[in-house]
């Protein structure tokens, strides 16, 4: 008998045989499931998974199709779906065309986070009156999330670049899987003990010169609601609403929440992001130092004018010696002009009146020095009547002794005396022979 040979297929001939087998038994199908995996790229374009209890399904929803729906997919959601089941030839792979999708209840895992949500919120533990603000200048931060994960070295390097001053507390954990919750939880426990007392830490757990922890971030990168299923405990949620100090919840991207994120004091949409509002960078409290040194120089140097002003008003009133000198000059220079122009003007008053006095006087100086001569003249002549010579003229003489003691009795003469006869034209020297009396 002949041997049957089978069939050899080449790769991508079989998947299109299988593409079309699928189309033509299946298509179009409609599918119910819990998405998981869910993103959407730059292009427009989602890429997602559906699953329930016993399987998985790789789903691609083009951009014209996306654009349709009412509603934003999220993990967790259960929906149903409507495409075409084909085989992605480049990988071989399962792949359903979502053409339309709605939503068809929620997913186990997103009824779960909604029910313990609404029990957390009615205790309050959600509260905006809860919320503390952050430290403005935290002296140390403690971190919370596991050795491996790629949200630390985010973290740290984060901070590093804006706060390389501030030291950093790692207390690592599990962020994923069953055991995750717990070691969350004692870990933010052990930060507790940082942030009420250094040294609070067993020896081989804390440095004697460990850090004062003022802020705590717990962070993890992003994943499916199944990764980041351990930040929606709720022992780990009344762990974190116990902190001490104000926690950061960093969990997952900007559009996945957690518990966590609401008991937080603050939710970041990344751990980056966390990193990045535990406190400014340096150089921002190096600016706010400058500006502070630059407000306080101006105000000392207002102060400063204001008590040199102070110091010219006290000094103009109490006078350097220079000023003082100067303003005495000035006073002398003023009164010896007004002493000069009193003097002219004394003067000139004195003058005027030795003028008034003088024309008063010539007149009378006049009349008295013409009665002065007058008198003169008359006295003179009596005088002259008087003189002597005239007597002489008339022959008389006039006899003296030797001594020139004239002679006038003949009792002073003796004889043999010398006498000296005077004349009206000259003297005769006479001797006495003799002396009668009448």
């Amino acid at each position: 008998m002949p041997t049957s040979v089978s069939r050899v297929w080449p790769v991508g001939a079989l998947c299109r045989a299988i593409a079309d087998a699928l189309d033509a038994r299946f298509n179009p199908v409609s599918v119910g499931g819990e998405i998981t995996g869910f993103t959407r790229a730059a292009s427009g374009h989602c890429y997602f998974s559906l699953k329930d209890e016993s399987g998985q399904l790789r789903c691609a929803m083009f951009k014209r199709a996306a654009g349709m729906l009412d509603f934003s997919p999220r993990d967790g959601e259960r929906v149903e779906v409507r495409g075409r089941l084909g085989v992605y030839e480049p990988r071989g792979e399962l792949q359903l065309i979502v053409e339309t999708m709605r939503r068809a209840g929620q997913g186990t895992l997103f009824e779960q986070f909604l029910q313990l949500k609404a029990k957390l919120e009615a205790e309050g533990l959600f509260a905006p009156e809860r919320k503390r603000a952050l430290p403005v200048l935290p002296r140390g931060i403690g971190l919370v999330t596991s050795l491996g994960a790629a949200a630390l070295h985010d973290v740290v390097t984060a901070l590093q670049r804006r706060v390389p001053h501030i030291p950093v507390v790692l207390a690592p954990a599990s962020v994923q899987g069953g055991q995750a919750p717990a070691e969350l939880a004692q870990a933010l426990s052990n930060l507790y003990l940082l942030a009420q007392d250094p040294r609070g830490l067993e020896a081989e757990k804390a440095s004697k010169n460990a850090p004062m922890v003022d802020v705590i971030l717990l962070v993890r990168g992003g994943g499916s609601m199944e990764d980041l299923w351990a930040f929606n405990d709720e022992q780990l949620a009344r762990t974190i609403a116990a902190s001490p100090v104000p926690v950061i919840s960093g969990v997952g991207h900007e559009t996945d929440f957690t518990i966590a994120d609401f008991v937080a004091d603050m939710r970041a949409p990344t751990p980056t992001a966390a990193a990045e509002l535990v406190c400014e960078p340096t150089q921002v409290w190096l600016g706010a130092t400058q500006m502070l040194e630059d407000r306080l120089h101006d105000a000392m140097q207002r102060y400063l004018d204001r008590q040199s002003q102070r110091m010219d008003l006290v000094s103009s009133r109490i006078g350097r010696p220079s000023a003082l000198s100067a303003q005495q000059r000035l006073r002398l220079a003023t009164a010896e002009q007004q002493l000069q122009h009193a003097l002219r003007t004394a003067m000139q008053s004195r003058r005027t009146e030795v003028q008034r006095w003088q024309q008063a006087l010539t007149p009378a100086v006049g009349r008295v020095a013409q009665a002065q001569r007058e008198r003169v003249a008359r006295a003179a002549l009596r005088l002259e009547l008087l003189d002597p010579s005239l007597v002489l003229q008339r022959g008389y003489a006039w006899l003296c002794d030797e001594a020139g003691q004239a002679i006038t009795s003949v009792a002073q003469v003796h004889v043999g005396q010398g006498v000296r006869a005077t004349l009206a034209d000259g003297a005769v020297d006479l001797v006495a022979h003799g002396r009668s009396t009448n």
